[in-house]
C-alpha cells in the first residue's frame, strides 16, 4: 500500500506537468489493420483477412515519450528512423501529439523500425517486421551525444530504452551513462539482451523476469529465485535500484543494504499486456524526477502498468487515470 496522504499524493502529481526527459532509443512505429476471416486464400492455405480498419500508434521508445506525455511532462526523444513512408508516418503521428520531432535523426541506410498486426476477430493473425538492427554508425552516436549534451541542463531525467534495434550502442550506452552521472541526472533503463551488464551505475535498471532468466541462465519461479536474481543484478550492475518486473507476481525492488520490497499487481483483468514495460519505466522515472521516493514512485509504476494491461492495444497511461486510481486505492 502507498504510504502517503491524499494531499501529498496531489501535490506529487502537480510535480508530474512539465517535467523534461529525454528518452533515448529504438524508435518505432506500430501498425494494425482489424479485419474479419470469412474464406481461406484459394493460393495458399491461409485465411484472406477483408481490412476494416487500420491505423498506426508509436512503438519501443516512442511509446515512452508518449506516456511521457501523457503524464504530464514533456518528452525529448532521440533516435533513428529511415527515410521511407513509416517514418513520415511516425513524424506525422508526433506532430499530432505535439511531441517535439528535432531529435530525430534520419538514417538512409536503414528502415523505420516497424511491427505491422494484422488481426482478425480479436485475434492476431500475424506480425510483420520492417527492422535492422544493425548498430548505427559512429557520426550517429556522435549526434546522439551532441544532442544530449545540448539539451542536458533542462533535463530532468534520461530514459534508455532498449529494444536491441541498433541504436544503443555499447560505446553510446557506457557514454551516456557517464554524461548522465557526470550531471548527476536520474537515469533509467529499460534493458533488452544485448549489452545487458553494459548498463552500470544507473539510478534504475528495469528487467523483467524473461530478460533476467536468458541474461542469467536460470529460471526464476520462487520467492528465493527472485531474491537471488535480484541481488545478482545489484551486485553485477551497481545501480542504486533495481526493479524486476514480474508479470502477474507484480515488481521486486531492490536497493543496497535494504531487505527486498515487493508490490503486488494492480492488474484487475488482464487484456494485453502490450506495452506495459514502456508505462512501468515511464512512470518511476518522472515520478522521481517529480520528487518521489524509490518506493513511491515504483509502486505508481506498477499501478499505472497495471492499468495498461486492462486495455487492449498499446495504450499510455494518462495522469488523472493513474492518480485517480491510485486515490481510490487509498481512500
Amino acid at each position: 500500500m502507498l504510504n502517503t496522504t491524499l494531499k501529498k499524493l496531489n501535490a506529487l502529481k502537480k510535480k508530474f506537468y512539465n517535467k523534461k526527459i529525454a528518452v533515448i532509443g529504438d524508435m518505432m512505429l506500430d501498425c494494425y489493420y482489424w479485419g474479419e476471416v470469412s474464406r481461406i486464400s484459394p493460393e495458399a492455405p491461409v485465411p484472406v483477412v477483408a481490412v476494416e480498419n487500420e491505423f498506426a500508434r508509436f512503438g519501443g521508445a516512442m511509446n515512452v515519450a508518449h506516456n511521457i506525455l501523457t503524464l504530464g511532462g514533456i518528452p525529448l526523444p532521440i533516435g533513428v528512423i529511415g527515410n521511407d513512408n513509416d517514418g513520415k508516418i511516425l513524424l506525422s503521428l508526433m506532430k499530432k501529439a505535439n511531441i517535439d520531432d528535432s531529435y530525430i535523426i534520419i538514417d538512409k541506410s536503414r528502415p523505420t523500425t516497424t511491427k505491422t498486426r494484422v488481426i482478425a476477430h480479436n485475434q492476431h493473425v500475424v506480425r510483420i517486421d520492417k527492422e535492422s538492427t544493425n548498430p548505427i554508425n559512429s557520426k550517429i552516436e556522435k549526434k546522439i551525444i551532441d544532442i544530449l549534451k545540448r539539451n542536458l541542463k533542462n533535463i530532468d531525467a534520461i530514459i534508455l530504452e532498449d529494444y536491441n534495434k541498433g541504436v544503443l550502442t555499447s560505446k553510446l550506452i557506457e557514454e551516456i551513462i557517464s554524461i548522465a552521472n557526470e550531471a548527476k541526472k536520474i537515469i533509467t533503463v529499460d534493458p533488452k539482451f544485448n549489452n545487458f551488464f553494459t548498463y552500470k551505475n544507473v539510478t534504475v535498471f528495469k528487467p523483467n523476469r524473461k530478460e533476467t532468466e536468458d541474461v542469467l541462465g536460470i529460471k526464476i519461479k520462487s520467492e528465493e529465485d527472485i531474491t537471488k536474481a535480484g541481488n545478482i543484478l545489484m551486485e553485477k550492475l551497481k545501480a542504486k535500484y533495481v526493479l524486476l518486473t514480474l508479470g502477474e507476481q507484480g515488481v521486486a525492488l531492490f536497493e543496497n543494504g535494504k531487505v527486498e520490497r515487493k508490490i503486488p499487481t494492480k492488474a484487475r483483468k488482464v487484456a494485453d499486456v502490450s506495452g506495459a514495460g514502456d508505462t512501468v519505466i515511464s512512470t518511476i522515472t518522472i515520478a522521481l524526477a517529480a520528487g518521489a521516493n524509490i518506493y513511491d514512485a515504483a509502486y505508481l509504476a506498477n499501478f499505472a502498468g497495471g492499468l495498461v494491461c486492462e486495455e487492449v492495444g498499446i495504450v499510455p497511461i494518462s495522469i488523472d487515470k493513474l492518480f485517480n486510481e491510485v486515490i481510490e486505492e487509498i481512500k
